[in-house]
């Protein structure tokens, strides 16, 4: 008798032996919150995106790194922030933390991303900004995005959660034209630090705020303080800051995360890909891929079950799971949450292609630990499900 197959969970990060000798390394120091390691995260990161004059400030989450970006443009009570109804609910809530309001449009059906053209028919006199969401790692259309900001003088935020390496017209997600670009770093992300994320922006004024209200408001973060050579406790409190850095120990996982990152990004597109060939034939819709020439990073992939399918989303997920494959659904849209619902008086029917994919939709395993006969294996399960 056959052993059962092990349960092939959703996501899992891929840590070797660089990291694991990086942190120890780490503990030893002694220097074990925000120092230098950090800081060498933040110059690899700005290396990485081959730009080293952006500013990278390292924080404890995206969500944290949004909040910063919005604060330091100014945003706050009596504005509008325009973003998807097709995202994490971290995206909308930051701007609530401003005491702002959100304007959610939907997106385009063909990408998953938001509709530029809905974004541009929101814009009120109240609009302030723009969070563009790149999903599942393809990038949203963002000439059209930055030229709409430009056109109405408003503020432009990536949530790139997903998107590294991500690029769009041949440049890499964190080097174009917006006013910052915000990365994560959770354990399911492309790289991963455990917790964290990377804030990075051109405008060295937003930057400084950034770095400032990311440690308590404090003129001088304790690294200055604490490894200065001189007597230098000194520091003053400049405004209501929060507590948002990113702890060496996790810089330490990510300075060797990053340096993988391409490989990352090279097994998962083969990962795609074979899905891509496998379920051409099934009642599904496959995750959309990149332009050609552009880099996907592909953080999910989502496939959206046919009417044909002859199953539910519900029924598709638990015959999976049956089958020892995880999976998830990418997002529960942010219309058909309680408080985004309720505060802004949302219907399904404002949102027919978010609306649609969500009820459709199942996000497959896709990550670099997972061997072929892992990806052959969902492939099988995928195909005994709709098939069987």
């Amino acid at each position: 008798m056959t052993a059962a197959a092990p349960f092939l969970p959703f996501a899992a990060p891929e840590i070797g032996d660089e990291e694991i000798a990086e942190v120890i390394d780490t503990l030893k120091t002694g220097w074990i919150t925000t120092g230098p390691k950090a800081k060498r995260f933040e110059a690899d990161f700005a290396e990485f995106l081959g730009d080293t004059t952006l500013h990278c400030i390292a924080v404890n989450s995206a969500t944290a790194g949004l909040h910063l970006a919005l604060e330091a443009l100014g945003i706050g009570p009596g504005d509008e922030v325009i973003t998807t109804t097709h995202t994490f609910t971290a995206t909308a809530e930051v701007v609530r933390y401003l005491g702002a309001d959100v304007r959610l449009v939907d997106i385009d059906p063909a990408t998953l991303n938001i509709d530029p053209a809905l974004v541009e028919a929101a814009i009120t006199p109240a609009t302030k900004a723009i969070i563009p969401v790149h999903y599942a790692g393809l990038a949203a259309d963002m000439p059209a995005l930055l030229a709409i900001a430009r056109r109405h003088g408003l503020k432009l935020v990536e949530d790139a959660a997903h998107a590294l390496p991500t690029t769009c017209a041949g440049e890499l997600i964190g080097t174009l034209a917006s006013d910052a670009t915000v990365f994560s770093f959770y354990a399911n992300k492309t790289i991963t630090t455990g917790e964290g994320g990377m804030l990075v922006t051109r405008d060295a004024a937003l930057a400084q705020r950034a770095k400032v209200m990311r440690l308590h408001g404090m003129s001088r973060d304790a690294f200055d303080r604490f490894t200065a050579t001189v007597p230098s406790w000194y520091y003053e409190v400049i405004a209501p800051g929060f507590k948002y850095n990113l702890t060496d120990i996790a810089a330490a996982l990510g300075i060797h995360q990053l340096k993988k990152a391409r490989r990352f990004q090279q097994r998962r597109t083969q990962i795609a890909h074979a899905y891509a060939a496998a379920f051409a034939a099934l009642p599904l819709t496959c995750a959309p891929m990149a332009p050609a020439g552009e880099l996907h990073a592909w953080h999910l992939y989502p496939v959206q079950l046919g009417d044909d399918a002859g199953i539910s989303r519900e029924r598709f997920i638990e015959k999976l799971f049956a089958l020892g494959i995880g999976c998830s659904v990418h997002y529960i849209p942010l219309h058909q949450q309680p408080y985004w619902r309720d505060r802004y008086q949302l219907k399904a029917a404002d949102f027919p292609h978010s609306q649609r994919a969500y009820e459709r939709m199942a996000s497959l395993p896709i990550y670099s630990r997972m061997s072929d006969d892992d990806v052959e294996r969902v492939i099988a399960s995928v195909k005994a499900v709709l098939q069987g």
